[in-house]
């Protein structure tokens, strides 16, 4: 009953209303109320202790001392910013690290390798043109041997597919069996040109599995970084291979 009446009774009263800044001193703004005055001192006494500390600091501070910081801490607009390694890591790898995981890229990777081998074994590694990238030797005795030297001659096979690397019969064959294939010149010219094609394909697929793999091997490695094991960097990240780290040994149960 006492609660219920005290409650009454306060609701009959005047209401309660701070006294605000006097007209004569309007100008100088709002007046400053105990609320106001408390969260200012706060601040005034945080700051005070704030310096008191920094200069209990630098009183004790040995001048001899060194931080490896100090050669990897640089001042900027009066704020000390630590350096930040710079990765090397291009656009491309850095959109595809960010937006696909690790389990796709290595799909994609194994898909791109997969049609690579099927390509070389349809292509047999031939070049485009029909010319061999290396050379053959042949060793003679005499000078009279050198000058006298046919390859079309000492390989038994028409001038006309000396050039050829492959598909390259003997006369003996030319003469037993039928020429099969495409033998026009302009068929021939076409033929060499779809085989071009496909050796630009074939490069460009392997460039691709390189990235793949080079992309796959990033986003391993930081999420290797995301273990608290202890670890020593032991080489810079390249835009060709991961950063490489040395983890401390930690025997398992």
């Amino acid at each position: 009953m006492a609660a219920a009446f005290k409650k009454a009774a306060k609701a009959g009263q005047r209401e309660h209303r701070e006294r605000g800044q006097p007209r004569s001193r309007r100008q100088l703004g709002l007046l400053e109320k105990k609320q106001d005055y408390k969260r200012r001192a706060d601040d005034y006494h945080k700051k005070q202790n704030v310096l008191k500390a920094l200069r209990k600091k630098a009183l004790e501070k040995n001048p001899d001392e060194f931080y490896f910081k100090m050669t990897r801490v640089q001042l900027q607009d009066g704020v000390h910013v630590i350096k930040q390694p710079k990765e090397e890591v291009t656009q491309e790898q850095l959109k595809v690290m960010r937006t696909q995981d690790l389990k796709y890229v290595e799909m994609k990777r194994v898909a791109e390798a997969k049609k690579i081998e099927r390509m070389k074994s349809e292509l047999h590694l031939l070049d485009a043109q029909g010319k061999q990238s290396n050379k053959h030797v042949f060793f003679f005795d005499t000078k009279k041997e050198v000058q006298e030297f046919d390859v079309a001659t000492h390989l038994n096979t028409s001038p006309e597919l000396v050039d050829r690397v492959y598909n390259r019969p003997t006369i003996e064959t030319l003469q037993k069996e039928t020429v099969k294939g495409a033998t026009h010149p302009a068929h021939l010219k076409k033929l060499a040109e779809q085989r071009k094609h496909q050796y630009s394909l074939l490069k460009q697929r392997i460039e691709r599995e390189k990235k793949m793999f080079v992309i796959a091997q990033k986003i391993q490695a930081r999420k290797d970084l995301l273990d608290k094991t202890y670890k020593v960097k032991v080489k810079k990240e390249t835009v060709n291979s991961p950063a490489v780290y040395k983890f401390k040994f930690q025997r398992k149960r």
